[in-house]
């Protein structure tokens, strides 16, 4: 589980806030949804929570396993290894094999050596990625370089997974295999997804966060939103709340 109170982000103290006062919870077995136009503030929300940078006023608080807790700024090489990350775009290396890179992974999140050879199998058949070990990273598609992405956010089985546009510019056929591979994930895990598609987070989520200019104007269920903004969908609900909102 990850909480974030009071949680505010500013990269320079003349240009005010880029994200403020946001709380939220991410939930163990759900599938939390961050919402909103680009610009917003979720890569930033995001990029804090998974500890590449720290809040300026606030906290994000992971709880292990064993529920241990801490602070991202207290301990952001702690943090790495409860969570995964899959970036919108894939920093993979073009010129490896799948196979090596998924190997080089599991080495870089210090699983013993005894242990590398299961965890590439586990992700491997999670991933659907049999078809593709003998194939340069620079070679596949944009769906299938997502799964790379997928399969070396979670080779170290990381209870949290965080999830940046995973579903952006994938064709349908990959957008429909994606979502199948974000459910099973969040059977184990916890899982927070930014998007700004309003279609997967109806699809996906439990609970649904909407962020526009760095606020989180909304949050709850579909219904719930839909209901305290006055409207009947989720659609006019969300863009009732990010216009008034100068977006």
């Amino acid at each position: 589980m990850i909480e974030l109170k009071g949680f505010s982000k500013s990269y320079n103290k003349n240009n005010g806030f880029a994200v403020k006062d946001v709380s939220l919870t991410i939930k163990d077995g759900e599938i939390t949804g961050l919402l909103g136009p680009n610009g917003s503030g979720k890569t930033t929300l995001i990029k804090a929570v998974c500890g590449f940078h720290f809040p300026t006023k606030g906290s994000i608080t992971i709880t292990a396993p064993d529920r241990t807790r801490f602070t991202t700024d207290d301990n952001p090489e702690l943090c790495m290894k409860y969570l995964g990350y899959v970036p919108e775009i894939p920093l993979l290396p073009k010129d490896m094999y799948v196979s090596d890179f998924l190997r080089y992974a599991a080495e870089t999140h210090a699983i013993p050596k005894d242990k590398i050879e299961e965890a590439c199998t586990r992700v491997i058949k999670e991933c659907n990625l049999e078809k593709f070990l003998s194939k340069k990273i620079r070679t596949l598609s944009k769906g299938q370089k997502q799964r790379v992405s997928f399969a070396q956010a979670i080779i170290h089985n990381p209870p949290n997974l965080i999830l940046d546009e995973p579903i952006s510019g994938l064709d349908p056929a990959q957008i429909i295999q994606m979502r199948e591979l974000i459910q099973r994930l969040a059977q184990t895990k916890a899982v927070l997804m930014s998007t700004h598609i309003l279609q997967e987070v109806r699809s996906l989520c439990s609970d649904i966060y909407i962020m526009s200019n760095g606020n989180i104007t909304a949050s709850g269920t579909e219904e719930e939103i839909s209901k305290s903004a006055g409207t009947k969908t989720l659609e006019e609900a969300f863009i009732k709340l990010t216009q008034s909102n100068g977006e």
